[in-house]
């Protein structure tokens, strides 16, 4: 069969720079007139017929973008809404989660299967990573379907279930908190542990924490958390915006606290409580090596990893407690438990309850906007025993009985 002969169009010509072109317009993606030059009627041909193929591309990627367009856009519209700890968390994991086993395919093209499939490597993490994950396809999702970019969401059914169960928090000893003190006296993480136990700020909090909000020289010392740390790319960042409304609070801080404090400050050029040698705040590469203090005196076996002749090695120690660490002799193993940041805020909510404080303290002091998050913490403490819930039902009925007579 003949090919049909290309039809060239009359196109009116023009003169540019004392040259003769042949000039059309054609109208673009976003409704604007376009002109588009060229010598011969030929070649302008061409590139009309280029810049068509551009433009319905165009057009259909606006009325069907991909994942990575629309998570894109998606992402630009909440980064005015969010606070910048929150919307860096959302990026990250949209990113690893959604965008980068779906972000070539078209959002139409989305299917649950799809989705459950790109979930997956979100099932071996905690629940809470997974609840995130789950959390950012159902928004992006039926975002699209509001916007009418799809007719319905492939996330609908979405099992908000997932992620490995988090191990329970459990609350450090009195001996344990000795011996953590004991273990790391004099050496950096020491400030930082203190303030977490005496006064269970956060770790963000702790190292926001400037000396012109510790208050020591007052009949009743006390700090005032007013600042939050966070890192961009390593480097660290203060904000003024905190996690919550909630943690804008007044905590005050007990003796052992206070004493150790003014001993700090009288030694600190830095404004801030927490610091390194240059007098900044931590970035996380720098709290990552300070927490090491602590991890290096467990006694939790270690693998490491050796290259010999080429070779990678995996090397794997069981240090013996008491004993003194064979690359270092100041480092003695002298913890035999694990230690995070957050579980020095715990072990002070939970020595709050114990002794008697009120639930609602409790909230403000821990800087809680949910009730609800202190009530679990406070059932699961005060209330983790048979005998003292046998004692607590047996007198709310005696009571009632009292009465009743």
């Amino acid at each position: 069969m003949p090919r049909k002969k290309k039809v060239i169009p009359e196109y009116g010509t023009c003169i540019r720079k004392g040259i003769e072109y042949y000039r059309t317009r054609i109208v673009d993606s976003d409704g604007k007139r376009v002109s588009l030059y060229a010598r011969t009627p030929e070649e302008l041909y061409e590139k009309v017929q280029e810049a068509e193929r551009l433009i319905a591309e165009a057009s259909f990627r606006k009325e069907n973008p991909t994942v990575n367009e629309y998570c894109e856009k998606w992402l630009l519209i909440q980064k005015g809404r969010l606070r910048t700890t929150t919307y860096t968390d959302y990026e990250w994991k949209v990113k690893k989660y959604i965008q980068k086993p779906l972000g070539n395919k078209y959002m139409t093209d989305v299917t649950p299967d799809d989705v459950n499939l790109a979930i997956l490597p979100a099932l071996s993490m905690s629940e809470s990573v997974y609840r995130s994950a789950q959390m950012l396809y159902k928004l992006i999702f039926t975002a699209a379907e509001d916007s009418n970019v799809i007719k319905k969401s492939p996330c609908s059914k979405l099992s908000a279930k997932g992620g490995k169960p988090q191990k329970v928090k459990k609350a450090l000893s009195d001996e344990q908190v000795e011996k953590l003190l004991t273990a790391i006296k004099d050496l950096p993480p020491y400030v930082f542990v203190m303030i977490g136990l005496y006064c269970g700020l956060r770790r963000e909090e702790i190292l926001a924490l400037q000396w012109d909000c510790v208050f020591l020289d007052v009949p009743a010392p006390y700090l005032s958390v007013k600042r939050a740390w966070h890192t961009e790319h390593n480097r660290p960042v203060i904000l003024d915006e905190l996690k919550t409304s909630a943690a804008r609070r007044d905590i005050p801080i007990p003796p052992p606290l206070a004493d150790c404090l003014k001993e700090v400050k009288a030694k600190s050029q830095s404004p801030f409580v927490v610091a390194n040698r240059d007098g900044e705040p931590l970035s996380y590469t720098q709290f990552q090596r300070v927490w090491k203090y602590i991890v290096t005196r467990s006694n939790k076996e270690r693998t490491y990893v050796r290259y010999v002749n080429g070779q990678k090695i995996k090397h794997t120690v069981t240090p013996v407690l008491g004993e003194k660490a064979p690359h270092n002799g100041k480092v003695v193993y002298s913890l035999d438990f694990q230690v995070t940041p957050h579980q020095l805020r715990h072990t002070y909510i939970t020595n709050l309850i114990y002794a008697g404080v009120d639930p609602k303290t409790v909230q403000y002091l821990a800087g809680h906007e949910n009730s609800k998050i202190t009530m679990d913490i406070y059932a699961k403490v005060k209330y983790n025993s048979p005998d003292a819930l046998s004692t607590i039902v047996n007198n709310a009925f005696n009571n009632m009985y009292a009465k009743a007579e």
